[in-house]
């Protein structure tokens, strides 16, 4: 059973550079991508350093980005943190040969805000699209199960700053190891001895503190944390409706998931 979605409204032309495994087959995914109005496509790149040049010089709002570039398989992560890094407003999608748990994970480790399997349709690819650049997640939800599974593998854990301060205070934590479980606002009231009220009020506590929106926001803040050397700041967007949601994830998943 998949997650309800609701498809962000496009007002603006989204800038969007299409990065596949190979040159041709990059061009064969910006002349698709080019029907749609809603998109203004850039020249596909011919590998991996032409796709750098162009996220810095050409500023795309979404990259579509292979995990295998340049004959390379891994190639594509490698690129997307060098992307993160260097441009956080970009957002990128990673495509993948398959939902495996083990590239997805990889992809969202690499700062990926969506991943795309080749198996799903170009529609869907045009949705993901526009879900990200709107600063939500895109994923099915086997793929999102995966990374919160990896959340709670990784637990417990400290949300800290960049000057190594603890941001949430240890009851604020426990809440987001239950939101990484998956749990919803009853359950996790039932298992910390709370009232839902309370539980509620420490969710739009960590929301703020985090700068984010959405609880699966909140996994995918722990979850980068255990990535090597780096303590991200998530860049989650706030949408003028910052109600804690009553179960887990309000990200965006393909239809009849």
């Amino acid at each position: 059973m998949g997650y309800p979605i609701t498809l962000p409204e496009v007002t603006e032309t989204i800038r969007v550079l299409a990065a596949d495994s190979n040159r041709m087959n990059s061009q064969l995914l910006a002349t698709a991508l080019e029907r749609d109005k809603r998109f203004q496509v850039l020249d596909p790149p011919a590998d991996g350093q032409e796709i750098l040049a162009a996220v810095m010089n050409k500023r795309p709002a979404v990259v579509v980005l292979s995990a295998e570039i340049d004959g390379n398989p891994r190639k594509g992560f490698e690129l997307a943190r060098e992307i993160r890094a260097q441009r956080r407003e970009v957002q990128v999608v990673m495509l993948l040969d398959s939902s495996e748990r083990d590239p997805v994970l990889e992809a969202f480790r690499a700062g990926a805000r969506g991943v795309f399997s080749r198996n799903e349709s170009l529609k869907s690819l045009a949705k993901s699209i526009c879900c990200v650049s709107q600063g939500q997640v895109w994923a099915n939800s086997r793929e999102l199960r995966y990374l919160l599974d990896a959340v709670g593998e990784a637990l417990p854990m400290r949300v800290i700053d960049a000057k190594g301060r603890e941001l949430l205070s240890r009851r604020e934590q426990d809440v987001v190891c239950c939101v990484a479980e998956g749990l919803s606002n009853r359950e996790i009231a039932q298992r910390l001895g709370l009232t839902e009220h309370t539980v509620k009020n420490y969710l739009f506590r960590i929301f703020d503190k985090l700068g984010v929106s959405k609880r699966v926001e909140v996994a995918l803040y722990a979850y980068n944390l255990g990535g090597p050397s780096e303590h991200p700041t998530v860049n989650g967007r706030r949408d003028g409706n910052n109600r804690p949601p009553d179960s887990l994830p309000q990200a965006t998943s393909p239809a009849g998931d």
